[in-house]
């Protein structure tokens, strides 16, 4: 639990294990204060940097100074999804920046290749929490633009979408996928389709969303690989982090913006055969998520990473926050091994699988979303720790770069554009006042996107 009285007995920690530290002194709203503005100046410096060494590329190489593209044209990637966050915070010089550059030039009209779900997440739901943020209807033309180019992906013979889709041609391809991408697109296509009032875009991302829900496991679990075309699993093995995290994740929210009682029922009998078969409760009390083969519930491995890292938000929106904390707790202690968090952690043996750090979001989520929740100052103080030590280890004097190895804190000269959308707004809003955003008025898409209910049903 969160509250710990002082003095009460704890068992020895297991081998490996770092020893429980004690809470961080929780902070007052003056600190707090300083924190978001803080956080609001580190904001500034990353798009300087941006707008300094990559303007009108998708992300800029914060080490080499030198902007980094994903296709063969630009997507402005770093624009549309840092755009509503500046708004939020009032870097109004910054967001007109931003504004400017997707109204002047950006363009779907290109004879490439693109990811269906990267691109959705991030410059589809980008585009939209930026018309609903400014009224701006170019933005909303352009993503209906996108939507119409992105359609064809939808069209596999059970409705799963391809993974990539021509966004001038309209050739799908890809016909492996996974949960994450196959159910992580209604809150953006839905929202599309409201505003719009074209029923297509909700009708396919909804037949995606069932139609992945419907090829669980007789125990409820999905598994990480589905061939779109024949609807076969490729991949059994069940957990909660990258490929199917966002799937979870949007079984309830498309319920929470958009009432939809399909999506109550598939959340409501997912999230019991999740908790049942994927948490792993360890002897000193810890509580952990790993990986199980899909159709029998048996363990496959204990590995929790930087992505798994959202449950704790996820689990706190449905109302579950005793189950939520203890796992951010968990999640606290992989950030300490070496003093930010890993793409992967073997948490039985506390040892590193995978050592990166891509600058990750969903840590700093899911203390937000518990401090909301209990309003209990320990979580600011935890995201305060994290703050100081991503800031000490990734900051640059253009921005910031990812970590090659916590281990060895080795930086990688990437700088994704999810920096802007997701962690610093999760920063900002985790020690900003509640009045800095109407948290129940608005449904966070995965990359932290706030879309906003404004029509009637």
């Amino acid at each position: 639990m969160l509250a710990m009285a002082a003095g009460c007995a704890q068992s020895p920690p297991r081998p490996g294990a770092p020893a429980a530290a004690a809470y961080a002194q929780p902070m007052d709203d003056a600190e707090a204060a300083r924190m978001a503005a803080r956080v609001r100046e580190e904001t500034r410096h990353a798009w300087q940097g941006y707008m300094r060494y990559a303007s009108g590329h998708d992300a800029l190489k914060p080490l080499s100074k030198a902007p980094h593209d994903w296709y063969p044209q630009s997507l402005l990637m770093t624009p549309v999804d840092a755009l509503d966050t500046l708004l939020l915070m009032g870097l109004d010089k910054e967001a007109a920046e931003a504004r400017e550059l997707i109204v002047t030039r950006l363009s779907f009209d290109h004879d490439m290749k693109v990811q269906n779900f990267e691109v959705t997440i991030r410059l589809l739901g980008g585009l939209l929490s930026g018309y609903q943020m400014t009224g701006d209807r170019k933005l909303l033309e352009l993503a209906d633009d996108l939507g119409t180019r992105l359609l064809p992906a939808f069209e596999s013979p059970t409705g799963l979408p391809y993974t990539h889709v021509n966004l001038r041609t309209g050739e799908a391809s890809g016909k492996v996928s996974n949960p994450a991408e196959t159910g992580t697109l209604l809150l953006e296509f839905g929202t599309l389709s409201k505003l719009t009032g074209k029923p297509v875009y909700y009708d396919k991302a909804k037949r995606a969303l069932v139609a992945t829900f419907e090829r669980r496991s007789k125990i409820g679990l999905v598994g990480s690989g589905i061939d779109v075309e024949t609807g076969a699993w490729t991949d059994r093995d069940s957990h909660i982090g990258g490929g199917i995290d966002s799937y979870y994740e949007y079984l309830l929210k498309c319920w929470k913006l958009f009432g939809d009682q399909d999506c109550k029922r598939m959340w409501e009998q997912s999230v019991g055969p999740m908790n049942a078969y994927l948490a792993d409760e360890l002897r000193d009390g810890e509580l952990w998520y790993g990986h199980a083969d899909m159709d029998t519930g048996a363990r496959a491995a204990s590995v929790y990473g930087a992505l798994d890292a959202f449950l704790p938000a996820v689990l706190a929106l449905g109302g579950d926050i005793d189950r939520a904390a203890r796992l951010q707790r968990s999640g606290q202690a992989m950030w300490r091994l070496h003093g930010i968090e890993p793409e992967a952690l073997d948490y039985r043996k506390m040892e590193v699988v995978s050592g990166g750090y891509q600058l990750r979001p969903e840590i700093v989520e899911s203390a937000y979303y518990l401090h909301h929740y209990t309003r209990d100052p320990r979580w600011r103080a935890m995201g305060r720790e994290f703050f100081d030590d991503f800031v000490r280890h990734a900051r640059t004097d253009a921005g910031y770069a990812a970590i090659r190895d916590v281990r060895t804190m080795e930086r990688r000269d990437a700088m994704e554009s999810f920096l802007f959308a997701e962690t610093f707004k999760y920063y900002w809003l985790l020690f900003s006042p509640p009045s800095a955003l109407d948290f129940d008025g608005v449904v966070f898409n995965t990359e932290a996107h706030p879309l906003r209910k404004t029509w009637k049903d």
